[in-house]
């Protein structure tokens, strides 16, 4: 029984999270991948396909709040404001299986659930206090 002890749940702890960690960090920028550039979503809506800088870029942007955004618009004007060069024109894409498909995979990076964490936050802490729940 000493083997399951307080240490062995740390570590596993540990490493789930690491592995979370890892998986949304590959997996996130290979998601985005496939939507924009294999199943053309940018070129559909006028927009020119992302090399990796701009794949990983674009996927942080989708998964990050707002401090985080503001961050990455900063280091892109900063560090090369010549990036936003390029003329584009924006228009909906045509309503294609192949583009349902897209804008699917990139809400599912933009989806945060951290909002639902809140909430639950939010319930508890209003039970804590006394007040009742409706």
């Amino acid at each position: 029984m000493r083997w399951f002890g307080i240490g062995a749940l740390v570590a596993g702890s540990m490493a789930v999270m690491a592995a979370l960690l890892a998986m949304t960090v590959l997996i996130g920028p290979l998601v985005f991948w496939l939507a924009w550039n294999v199943l053309d979503f940018g070129p559909a809506a006028g927009l020119p396909e992302l090399g990796f800088w701009g794949v990983v870029l674009a996927t942080l942007f989708l998964g990050l709040g707002w401090t985080g955004k503001m961050a990455i618009v900063a280091i892109v004007f900063l560090a090369d404001p010549d990036w936003f060069h390029g003329a584009a024109q924006l228009h909906w894409p045509e309503p294609t299986f192949r583009n349902f498909v897209a804008i699917g995979l990139l809400a599912l990076i933009a989806t945060r659930p951290r909002a639902s964490r809140h909430w639950d936050r939010h319930r508890r802490r209003s039970a804590w206090s006394g007040e009742s729940r409706r």
